[in-house]
This record gives structure tokens, sequence and C-alpha cells, in this order.
């Protein structure tokens, strides 16, 4: 059973628009497994609600199932043994029927009628118009295929625009509610799954079975009848034609190579070719274009580096794409090995870093500083990189940090280099203020504590005492 968690701002959405006194039409999308349907069980408890999951099959065989749907959602007979032959006499139906308190329609993976019949959206526009729009009701149209889902119903081309009354595009669990899934973990341990699971809450419930990550990793992840060991594959297959051509950017990336004439370089193809694969990866929230978070203008910055931003993705392409050889031929054990050995180095540390600035948005409500930011990222230039910076682009107030996902204390040698560092960012050189905060997995030494109690301008943030 998927834990419900978080999700605060999405139910506040459903629930305002399941007050209001017209008729409501929501878009719910996202990509499989992140609670979609979770989120909608849970909102409609208690509310007088027909639930319905298309599938793959034919518009035909999907409206005779909605059809009996509706029919037992009414109690009419008389529509339960017809033959109906469109979707408007079902809808007129229930629209026509009496109830108590507002009817919620909920229509999951409503893309794939879609795909059966591509004029199918121009038929539900003249249904919501003609029929349910004057009604007191609630209609909910979710669906997993990201790309479809916005072509049928958010995009300007599609009939369905500008009829939805709220949408909502679900993304993973923060890793601030995961303590909520596992009260009993140490921080460490949650860090350590959060990386792995990225806030999926699916692969999250899988994970809860077990008590040791490594043991979920070798029965879920590189076992090939684990649930997860062919799960890149099911997400991109449904949403893109060439899997192989954005398997090959995906590898190239989790092998280092981040940059657009890198991966141009490395897959022999001429960069210009690879950028509607890139578009496409970052709309369907795998990868993310990063760039030093002072730039002026981020869309023209020729520093940008492409980050694969699914936790799970990049596990997947650090340790089980390389090493499938080995999985298939029984040789699991290596592989296993391979992750206990570099997960924390290769993996977990970045992850680490996402983490942490995660947290500084919530220092920063917390008045932390004497001030608040509005941007922030990582800053590098050719020689340098700073986990953390951000600033206030109309004041005068830079922050500048590292994450250290050690098992030793962080020293005085990190605060004084990143202090060397701060010299290279050129941001307001001449005027600004420098604050400076340290995130450290083990703590900090004596040394450093000291240093910053004298000093007003010094964050350290210590994971044991979180």
């Amino acid at each position: 059973m998927e834990k419900f968690v978080d999700r605060k701002t999405e139910m506040e959405t459903l629930e305002n628009e399941y007050k209001r006194n017209a008729s409501s039409l929501v878009v719910i999308y996202g990509r499989r497994r992140v609670g979609k349907t979770t989120l909608i069980s849970e909102f409609i408890k208690n509310k007088r609600s027909l639930f319905f999951l298309a599938s793959e099959e034919s518009e035909v065989q999907n409206r005779n199932n909605f059809k009996d749907k509706a029919a037992d959602f009414i109690e009419n007979n008389i529509l339960k043994n017809a033959e109906v032959k469109n979707w408007d006499t079902i809808f007129k139906a229930i629209a026509d029927t009496v109830f108590e308190s507002k009817p919620v329609i909920v229509m999951d993976e409503f893309q794939y009628i879609g795909k059966s019949n591509p004029a199918f959206p121009s038929v539900f526009q003249r249904i919501w118009e003609e029929i349910l729009k004057n009604r007191s009701v609630m209609v909910i149209l979710c669906g997993s295929l990201i790309s479809m889902m916005e072509s049928q119903t958010l995009a300007y081309g599609s009939p369905l625009y500008g009829r939805r009354t709220a949408q909502i595009r679900m993304k993973q669990i923060p890793f601030s509610h995961y303590h909520e899934f596992f009260p009993n973990k140490s921080r460490r341990e949650l860090i350590e799954m959060y990386a792995v699971t990225g806030g999926v809450p699916k692969y999250i419930e899988l994970f809860s079975e077990r008590s040791d990550i490594y043991r979920s990793i070798q029965d879920c992840v590189v076992n090939p009848s684990g649930y997860l060991y062919d799960e890149p594959h099911f997400l991109l297959q449904q949403e893109v034609t060439e899997i192989g051509s954005y398997f090959s950017i995906i590898k190239a990336i989790a092998a280092g190579n981040r940059k657009l004439s890198s991966i141009s370089t490395v897959l022999e193809i001429k960069a210009t070719s690879l950028t509607k694969y890139l578009k496409t990866l970052i709309d369907l929230d795998i990868l993310e274009r990063e760039v030093p978070v002072t730039e002026e203008n981020p869309e023209k910055s020729k520093k940008g580096l492409y980050k694969i931003k699914d936790n799970y993705i990049r596990f997947w392409f650090a340790f089980v794409y390389p090493n499938m050889s080995f999985i298939e031929s029984g040789n699991t054990h290596i592989v296993m090995d391979k992750i206990r050995k570099g997960v924390i180095s290769a993996h977990t540390a970045f992850v680490y870093e996402d983490i942490c600035r995660e947290k500084m948005w919530d220092l920063n409500a917390a008045d932390y500083w004497p001030f608040h930011f509005s941007k922030i990222g990582h800053w590098w230039d050719s020689k340098n990189e700073i986990d953390i910076a951000a600033f206030d682009p109309e004041g005068e107030d830079l922050i500048l940090g590292e994450c250290k996902y050690w098992q030793e204390a962080v020293g005085s040698n990190i605060l004084h280099e990143l202090e060397k560092k701060a010299d290279k960012v050129e941001w307001k050189k001449n005027k600004r203020r420098v604050w400076y905060v340290l995130f450290g997995a083990a703590g900090f030494t004596e040394e450093l504590k000291m240093i910053a109690a004298e000093r007003e301008n010094l964050l350290l943030f210590d994971e044991l005492d979180s």
C-alpha cells in the first residue's frame, strides 16, 4: 500500500476546485509511479466519484468499459444494457442525474483514448462545452505520458486548450519528507535512500519493504526479474520513438560528458542534431541544463552543462546499464561490489548537493541571514567549482557554500579553500558582502566550530544534529 505523504499543495488545489460553485476541469499529469492515482484516490475519499482507468485497447472498448462504470455509478440499468455508439450519451446520462453532492469524474490515463482516436480531444471538448460545463461537476483528466497529455490537453493547438480550470504536474517527493516514510532511519540512511529512489513513491514503497538499502538494490534493481531492473526503458519507450538515441545521450552524460560539445564528440553526432533530443529529455524531467547561477543570460550562456536530474536514472546509468553483461550472466555479486565501493563517491555525494540546496530554502525562510536570496544554484569556471551560490539579484549579499558527504568531520581547510574560490566569483565583486555555509554529513572539527562561533558570516549545518 502506497503511503500518502506530502502533496499538501496539490490536495489544496483539488479541494479548492471541488468547492467552486461552477464546474471544474482539472488536468493532472506526470511521469509513471510518481503518485498521481494515489493523490486522486486520497482526494475522492468520501466524495461521490466515478473513477475510470483507460487502457491501450481501442476507443470502442474504452467507451464500453466507461459506459458500464457510469451505469453502476448512477445506478442506471437501461444504460448498462444499452448499446451506446458515442460518448455524449454516457456523459449526458451522468449530467442528468441528480446528486446530493458534487460528483467527481476521473478519467485516468486519458491519453490512451486520444492515442487510439486522435479526434477524441475534440469529442471531449464538445462534451465539456455542451453537457458538463454548466453543471455542478468536477472532471479530472489524468495521464502518465507527459508529451501526449500536454499535446492533448494543455498545448495551444489542443481542442481542450483554455478549458481547464487548473492543472497539476506531479513531481517527485522532496527529500525533506523522507523521514515520514522511514521514521526510524538516520538522516544519513535517508540521504542514501533518496539518492536511489529519488522521491518516486512507488520506488520508496519497494525499498521500504527491506531494512537494508543494498538488499533493496540487489532485489529490485540488479535482479533481471526485479521491478526496477528495466525501469528506464519503460519510462522512455512510450514517450519517444528513437529510444536508442536517447539512451546513448543519457549514457554519455552519465559518463561525465556534460558539455554539448563533449556529448557531440563522444556520440560522433553534430551538436545541432542533439538539441531536439536534449530538449525532450528536459521536458520529461530526466535532464536539466545548468549554468553558473550568476550568469545574467542563462539561455545564451556558453557555460551550460547537462545533468541527469532523475536520481534513479542517474544511478541506473552509472551502475546498472554499464554492467548488464555481468547481471545477465548471473554475476550480480560483481555489480553489487562495484555499487558498494563506488555509490557514495560517484553518486550519493552529488545528490547530497541537491539536498543541501533544498535545505537552503528552508534556512532562507527561517531568517538565517539578514536578507532573503531569490536565486540559488552552483558556480564554476574553468578551474574552480562551488557547490552552493545564492543571492538576491537586487541586493549585494552573496552566499557561497560547500557540501561534504564524508565519513570524517569537515575541517577549517575546506573553509579556507572556499574563501579562495570566492575571489574568483565576479558577481558585484567590489561592493558585495559574502556569507559562507558549510554542510557536513559527519559534522565538523572542533577548530572549525570555534571559528564559526566567532564569525557571523559563517553557518555550519551539521547533519548529525538535524
